[in-house]
This record gives structure tokens, sequence and C-alpha cells, in this order.
């Protein structure tokens, strides 16, 4: 690959990566809001939220991504309304990662010894207040590493939103094959990208489970 190739390619590509780095965040926060609603209905709520929350995760948690996006991007539009291509990918990516993330959640959640709840209505504490004081901190530290393995995924995931049009990163890489050619070259340097985002969280990862088991 030549300098000038290479300079007229980062260039492209770095615009991509920051609107893959702007839908990351705000489907992080989306599917972690949305994850942590379905735990908690799972988990705490009647039976007919409890059967709703399971038929969501259930429901995408069997289904791909694309399919996920596709039904959100054109189906909205199919009854009238517009939308977003970006508003779109984060609906979508926080929708199928929120199902993945509910049973991280639950599962954090029914780590915390049952007689945290005990102590904390001897204390006089609502159920409402033990789970927001009590339980929910200790699940954020136990679900911590297997939450931010969830979020590389879906920031690996946030590739597929260009097959709605999005101009990310891979979108960006498609965009420059599709005028110069050299696709070995260009996706290797879309894949080092990738790479270098996600590599020190997955490490970290890897630090912090070493840390606890040690």
């Amino acid at each position: 690959m030549s300098l000038e190739l290479l300079r007229t390619s980062l260039s492209i590509l770095l615009q991509g990566l920051v609107t893959t780095l702007l839908l990351s965040v705000a489907a992080i926060v989306g599917s972690t809001l949305i994850g942590l609603l379905a735990a908690v209905l799972r988990t705490f709520g009647p039976w007919a939220t409890d059967r709703i929350a399971r038929l969501y995760i259930e429901l995408f948690r069997g289904t791909p991504v694309l399919i996920t996006l596709m039904f959100i991007y054109f189906g909205v539009s199919y009854f009238g309304y517009a939308i977003d291509v970006f508003a779109a990918g984060v609906i979508g990516l926080s929708v199928y990662q929120g199902a993945y993330i509910a049973e991280v959640f639950r599962s954090g959640i029914e780590a915390v010894p049952r007689g945290q709840w005990e102590v904390s209505q001897i204390l006089g504490l609502s159920r409402m207040q033990t789970f927001s004081a009590v339980v929910l901190p200790q699940t954020g530290r136990i679900v911590l590493p297997p939450l931010v393995g969830q979020y590389l995924s879906l920031i690996k995931d946030t590739s597929i939103v260009s097959m709605i049009g999005m101009s990310e990163l891979m979108h960006g890489g498609q965009a420059i094959v599709d005028r110069i050619g050299k696709p070995v070259e260009i996706y290797g340097l879309v894949a080092l990208i990738y790479f270098v985002v996600c590599f020190p969280l997955s490490q970290w990862v890897r630090h912090h489970d070493r840390r606890r088991l040690s």
C-alpha cells in the first residue's frame, strides 16, 4: 500500500471511526438500560412481566442482529414514518444487545446472597431501597467483566449497521474498495482499527478476571 493511498484511506476511515464510536456509546447506554430493566422484570416482576421479559430475551437472542436492524429501519418506514439511519442503528443495537445484557444482569442479581435481602428487611428497608442501595452495587461489581465483554461484541456489531447505509467505519472501507479496489489492504486496515479500539478493553477484562480469581 502506497503512502498516498494510506493517507487518503486513513482520513476516510477515521471519519467513519468517529461515527462508530458515537454509535457504540449511544447503544451501550441504551442496551444497558434495557437489559437492566428486563433483568429486573424477570427477577422481581409479576408473572405477566416475567413472561414478557423472557419472550423479549429469547426472541432477540434467537435472531440475527441484521434482521433487527432491517426490521427497525424499514419497518418504521413501512408504517409511514421516517427514521434517521443513526437512530435506527442505536435502537436496533440497543434492543438486540439488551437481550444479552439482561441475562448478564440477571445472573449477577441472583449471585448476591439471599441473606442480604433478609438483613435489609430487618433494618427496615423497602424492597426497592434494598435493590438500589444494597443489591445493585454488588451486582455491578459481579457483572462488570462479562458486561464489558458484551460491550466489545456490540462495538464489533456496529459494522453490520453499514447494511442499512450508515457511513461508519465498515461503510467507509467498502466505499474505498468500491472506488480503488485493493480489498485485502483496505479491509485489513479496517480490521486493525477495530483491533486497536477493542484490544485494550479485552485486556482489561482478562486482567480483572485474573485479579478476581487470584
